[in-house]
């Protein structure tokens, strides 16, 4: 039978576990504090920051909020991060994406200091994860490493196929299964006979941003399948990369959309930003 990967389930614990560390630390007397940045007035945009604003709430930590108009220049928001890469109270900072046209993203994300980086999108951190070495990871391909693990399955040894090759998700993916010792291969939109691949896949992690891409003839008998998509379908509901209801029967263990990896992504935002607070305590930030 199909296990069937909680994601909700498995933040809330992240969660439960990450207030008392929030706790902990404000025994000791730091306050944790996420400085969340806007600028524009995108709708899912606004949903992402007041889910993100949320969990702040709920395990404990201060979020400050700054909601920018559309026209902001680039040089004031450089101006602001500067502020906050300075400022002793502020453990993370997090830059909304997309920003508007007229500000540059790599700029931007390269202005925030590696150490205030809970993103995980600072080329210093992504260079760390390349080579081994401590650093913050992206929030999505962290849970989905938290996803396999809180649910007994094993990557090490296990034949791993990435489907998606971009930076936020699927070459981070790809680096952190080959730390959890998996055979890796990542495959993108100039891969040659695709389902051959994914079909040799112990564990399939589909990252293409492709409605329903994935179908039954991609999947092998037994194989554990991640979800990283999000889409609308025709009838406005929420659908992955992944047909679910023809690929789940064939799988060991499934995450559905919704209610798999989204969940994730939030829980490892919050666990960086707590990760943060104490390795600033400890006077560890670069």
């Amino acid at each position: 039978m199909t296990q069937i990967i909680d994601g909700k389930a498995i933040a809330a614990q992240i969660k439960e576990e990450l207030k008392e560390k929030v706790a902990r630390l404000k025994e000791q007397g730091t306050e944790v504090t996420l400085a969340v940045i806007q600028v524009g007035a995108d709708p899912a945009s606004s949903v992402y920051v007041r889910n993100k604003k949320n969990a702040c709430a709920y395990i404990g930590i201060r979020s400050l909020a700054y909601e920018l108009p559309e026209e902001t220049t680039e040089e004031e928001l450089l101006a602001l991060i500067r502020e906050l890469n300075g400022r002793e109270d502020v453990n993370g900072i997090l830059v909304q994406l997309p920003l508007p046209g007229q500000i540059c993203e790599e700029r931007v994300l390269d202005a925030i200091c590696p150490g205030k980086d809970v993103d995980g999108f600072h080329p210093q951190n992504v260079g760390a994860l390349c080579i081994g070495r401590p650093g913050f990871v992206s929030c999505t391909p962290a849970g989905v490493i938290q996803l396999l693990k809180r649910s007994g399955v094993e990557i090490a040894g296990k034949e791993c196929v990435v489907v998606g090759r971009s930076n936020i998700v699927g070459k981070p993916m790809a680096l952190l299964l080959l730390r959890e010792n998996g055979t890796v291969t990542v495959t993108h939109s100039r891969t040659r006979d695709l389902k051959e691949v994914t079909a040799r896949a112990d564990i399939l992690v589909a990252a293409l941003g492709k409605p329903r891409f994935i179908t039954a003839d991609y999947v092998k008998d037994g194989a554990v399948v991640i979800d990283v998509g999000i889409h609308r379908n025709e009838d406005g509901k929420l659908c992955g990369d992944v047909d679910y209801e023809s690929v789940a029967p064939k799988c060991s263990a499934i995450t559905p959309v919704p209610g798999g990896v989204g969940p994730m992504t939030v829980a490892m935002l919050m666990y960086n930003c707590v990760e943060s607070a104490a390795l600033q305590q400890n006077g560890k930030v670069s």
